[in-house]
C-alpha cells in the first residue's frame, strides 16, 4: 500500500484505498394496483424478492446485507417493517437495516455499505400500501408540527401552490403541463407494471391549477434491488449498471423561505454525484407531479435530447417508499438491456421536492 510521506517526519498517513465498483444488478417490482386489500405487506413482497434472487442466482443466506424502506403512518402500526422480514425469511440470520424513507434512501445505505468492503453483496428492497388510509391525511404528518402542520394542508394543496409560482413565473402553463402528463402515460404503455396508461382523461381541477391528470395515482406496489460490488457484480450480471456517482441532499424545511420554482438541493445532489462531467441519455425523475417534472429539468439541465422517465414515472405508478427505488431499477434496466449508455436517476421526498437523491449509473463500453 503507498503511502503519503509527511515532511514533519511523523508516521506516514496510508493512501487511501481506490474505491470499489458498485452495480445494480438485478431488479423486480410488482404489478402496482390501486388497492391490494387481500395481501398483507409481507405476501405483496414475497413474489418480487423471490424474482430479484431468481435474476441474481443467489438465495437469501447468501446475501451479505439487506436494508429496506417503508412507512410506518402508511402501514398505520410500529416497527410494521419487523412483519415484512417475514418475506426474506427467519433463517438463517441477516445483518439488517431499515429506513424510515423511500427505498432509494436504503439503497444509498446499502451502496456506502459495499463501498467499506463490508459487505459483496445486499438486498435493498420498499413497499407501500397507500390504499390503507387516507394518503393526503397521513401525508400532512411530514409538515413543520408547528407552524404548518395544524392547518392540514395536504401534498396535492402543497404541490398546486408550487405549480401556481411556476405559471406565475412564465416557466410553464397548464397546457404544457398536461403534455407532460399524456407522454408518461403513453410511455407507460410499454411498462407491464404501470397502473395509469394509455389515454388518461385530464379531468376537473384537482387543487388549481392542478388537474386530476397532473396528480400521481393512489398505489400499492413494491420495489427490490441487488447490488453487487466489483468482481462478484461480473459474475451475478452479464451488463451490470455501475453506480457511477450518488448523493443527497435537502431544502429548507420552511416552506416559506424556499423558492418554490427551484430545487437547488437536487442541482446539488446532482453535481456532487457527477451528472455534468457528462451528458446523459435517460432521466428517471420521480416527479409525483407534472410541474415537479419542469422543476428537476430546469434544475437538473436536461434538455430535449434526454429522454425523460420512460418507464411512465410517477405519474403511471406511485407506489409510496418505493416509487423513489423504481427510478433506480428502471434506470438500471435500461443500462442492462443497452438502451442508455449513462442514465440519471432521481428519487424524491417530503412536501414540494422536500430531499432529493441523485445517482448516475453507466455500462461497461462496447
Amino acid at each position: 500500500m503507498s503511502a503519503t510521506p509527511d515532511p514533519a517526519g511523523t508516521p506516514p498517513v496510508p493512501a487511501a484505498p481506490p474505491a470499489r465498483e458498485v452495480a445494480v444488478v438485478a431488479f423486480a417490482q410488482s404489478r402496482h394496483t390501486r388497492d391490494s386489500a387481500e395481501v398483507s405487506e409481507a405476501e405483496l413482497l414475497l413474489p418480487v424478492l423471490q424474482d430479484v434472487l431468481g435474476q441474481a442466482g443467489l438465495r437469501a443466506g447468501e446475501i451479505d446485507f439487506t436494508c429496506s424502506g417503508s412507512s410506518d403512518y402508511l402501514a398505520g402500526r410500529a416497527f410494521s417493517f419487523t412483519m415484512a422480514l417475514d418475506s426474506v425469511g427467519a433463517w438463517p440470520p441477516i445483518a439488517e437495516s431499515h429506513v424510515e424513507m423511500d427505498g432509494a434512501w436504503a439503497l444509498y445505505e446499502a451502496w456506502v455499505k459495499l463501498l467499506t468492503g463490508d459487505a459483496d453483496t445486499a438486498l435493498v428492497y420498499a413497499y407501500g400500501k397507500s390504499s390503507s388510509g387516507e394518503v393526503r391525511d397521513v401525508l400532512t404528518r411530514q409538515l413543520d408540527p408547528y407552524y404548518v402542520a395544524p392547518l392540514w394542508p395536504d401534498p396535492v394543496a402543497l404541490a398546486a401552490l408550487q405549480a401556481q409560482a411556476l405559471i406565475d413565473a412564465g416557466a410553464t402553463d397548464e397546457a404544457a403541463l398536461a403534455g407532460v402528463a399524456a407522454r408518461s402515460r403513453a410511455d407507460a404503455a410499454a411498462n407491464p407494471y404501470a397502473q395509469l396508461t394509455g389515454s388518461v382523461p385530464h379531468g376537473p381541477y384537482a387543487v388549481r391549477p392542478l388537474h386530476t391528470g397532473d396528480c400521481p395515482p393512489v398505489t400499492d406496489g413494491a420495489a427490490a434491488v441487488i447490488l453487487a460490488a466489483g468482481d462478484t457484480a461480473r459474475r451475478l450480471c452479464d451488463r451490470p449498471a455501475w453506480i457511477r456517482g450518488m448523493d443527497h441532499r435537502t431544502e429548507a424545511h420552511g416552506l416559506g423561505v424556499r423558492d418554490l420554482t427551484d430545487s437547488p438541493s437536487a442541482r446539488l445532489a446532482a453535481e456532487r454525484a457527477g451528472v455534468f462531467e457528462r451528458p446523459v441519455d435517460t432521466a428517471e425523475l420521480h416527479a409525483p407531479f407534472t410541474s415537479q417534472e419542469v422543476i428537476l429539468r430546469r434544475a437538473l439541465r436536461l434538455d430535449d435530447g434526454v429522454r425523460i422517465n420512460p418507464s411512465g414515472g410517477a405519474l403511471a405508478a406511485n407506489p409510496m417508499m418505493a416509487t423513489g427505488l423504481l427510478r433506480i431499477g428502471e434506470a438500471a434496466q435500461r443500462i442492462r438491456r443497452g438502451d442508455s449508455r449513462r442514465a440519471l436517476a432521481h428519487a424524491t421526498s417530503g412536501p414540494c421536492l422536500q430531499q432529493n437523491l441523485v445517482a448516475v449509473l453507466e455500462g461497461d463500453p462496447r
